[in-house]
């Protein structure tokens, strides 16, 4: 008997859902989308989109496969190894991911097709490009019809670019708080003092707020008097674009954000420590097809990793490392930064709270990398070792780790601004509550430094 699990994050479109078959990943199609699933080929737009790296790709298989009667095609997506929402993206990749949608619905159009809807959440960062992953998202343009994804759009990418170019980067955080887009009045609301002047912000989020508030959900927002043809509404996506295009933000001025041009490592020292750090990986057995590396500030070690043909997820708290880190390497397709607090790390969310997983849901992975990493959580927000350790050991099989102890400049750094009760953080202490659940394989002491790197092994592997 076939082992079939539907996606909890796929079940709102009466156009087909997404399940996992035998560990396959399938798209079912339902009858009521076969006129659209036929133009999107027969118009060159699929073609033209997975052509230009803007669409995941699929392969049609049988019928058979299908899990309920009313399936007229049964589509196998290319899987998208991690999947990411956009309160753990940067900046840089939201600004993308909104261009890449913008250039999907101007390509749509122009094949006859518009996008039905524009959830950032239908956007993925895969192979170093933001694809859109629903190939069920289009339907038949109507010449006099408005863009009924407009206010979508605007909720999911207008209203947290602006919060985070023009107030304060931090609150792309909200769109964990809404997770249907941040309601365009509050975004309005708090960006207005500072963005009132802005002709196109004016447009597209404060007179947009305030249409919706005075005629809520009667009428599409991107209503306009008489029709609303092509030109039209290509004339819309120029003017979003515009705006998306000068929109923008430096990363600079956070907290850690200039970490390894203020450490106390000299050039011999990070030199042991890449060599080490990539022996210890290669070490790995097997090795590992998925590397996430925690704490990863500007990808340093996590573009190591990817050098060595591992795919990496490069988790940082400091939206302005994994901004700097994204602008560097860009063209990594084995790279994936984003932002995660790890003492509050993402939580599963929306309807049953099986729409948007969890990071521990997005795991386990083969290994993780924590260097630099344990005194911020040990010290800086006082998680017992042993708690740490258990954490780790729910990631991953293998962990490259590096212990810095207290007589460590950034310990003490820590350490200068609260009292020091911290009697069991010493290397012994450390070793103790990881050997609960890991084996030391391998241990190296930088030379020049105080600092020990340590190869473990999970006591009982994850399955």
């Amino acid at each position: 008997m076939s082992v079939e699990t539907r996606l909890g994050a796929s079940f709102r479109d009466p156009s087909g859902f997404v399940y996992k078959s035998e560990g396959t990943l399938l798209r079912q199609v339902n009858a009521s989308y076969r006129d659209e699933l036929k133009l999107l080929g027969t118009s060159g737009l699929y073609e033209d989109l997975v052509n230009n790296r803007l669409l995941i790709p699929h392969t049609e298989v049988g019928i058979e496969y299908a899990r309920t009667e009313s399936a007229i095609a049964v589509l196998r997506p290319e899987v998208v190894r991690t999947i990411s929402y956009p309160y753990e993206w940067c900046f840089g990749q939201l600004k993308d991911a909104a261009l890449a949608t913008l250039k999907i619905q101007a390509r749509a159009v122009e094949k006859g097709m518009s996008l039905k809807d524009a959830s950032a959440y239908n956007i993925q960062f895969h192979g170093g490009k933001p694809l859109l992953i629903d190939s069920l998202s289009f339907e038949s343009f109507e010449d006099g019809k408005p863009w009924t994804a407009y206010r979508q759009f605007c909720q999911h990418f207008i209203a947290p670019l602006v919060l985070m170019s023009s107030v304060d980067v931090r609150l792309g955080r909200m769109s964990a708080l809404y997770i249907d887009g941040i309601p365009l009045d509050l975004a309005s609301s708090i960006s207005k003092p500072v963005t009132r002047f802005s002709p196109r912000i004016g447009m597209h989020l404060h007179l947009h707020a305030k249409m919706q508030s005075t005629h809520g959900n009667s009428k599409p927002q991107a209503q306009a008097k008489g029709a609303f043809g092509k030109n039209a509404l290509l004339g819309l996506i120029d003017s979003l674009k515009s705006l998306v295009d000068g929109l923008n933000w430096d990363p600079k001025g956070t907290e850690w954000a200039d970490y390894y041009s203020d450490t106390n490592y000299s050039k011999s020292a990070m030199d042991e420590k890449h060599r080490v750090v990539g022996e210890f990986l290669s070490a790995v057995s097997p090795l590992p097809s998925m590397v996430w590396d925690l704490g990863a500030n500007n990808g340093e070690f996590s573009a190591l990793s990817t050098s060595l043909g591992f795919q990496t997820v490069a988790w940082d708290i400091d939206p302005a490392a994994v901004e700097k880190n994204y602008r560097l390497r860009r063209d990594d397709t084995l790279m994936l930064p984003l932002v995660q607090d790890l003492t509050n790390p993402s939580p599963s969310l929306g309807w049953s709270l099986r729409e948007r997983e969890s990071l521990l849901e997005r795991g386990p992975v083969d290994a993780v990398m924590a260097l630099a990493l344990i005194h911020h959580l040990a010290i800086g927000n006082n998680v017992p070792l042993p708690d740490v350790a258990a954490f780790f050991a729910q990631l991953a099989n293998w962990l490259v780790i590096e212990f810095v102890p207290k007589e460590d400049s950034q310990v003490q750094r820590l350490l200068s601004t609260r009292e020091d009760v911290f009697p069991g953080y010493h290397q012994a202490g450390f070793e103790s509550a990881f050997e609960g659940e890991f084996v030391i394989d391998r241990k190296h002491a930088i030379a020049g430094t105080s600092r020990t790197l340590y190869l473990m092994r999970r006591r009982t592997n994850l399955c």
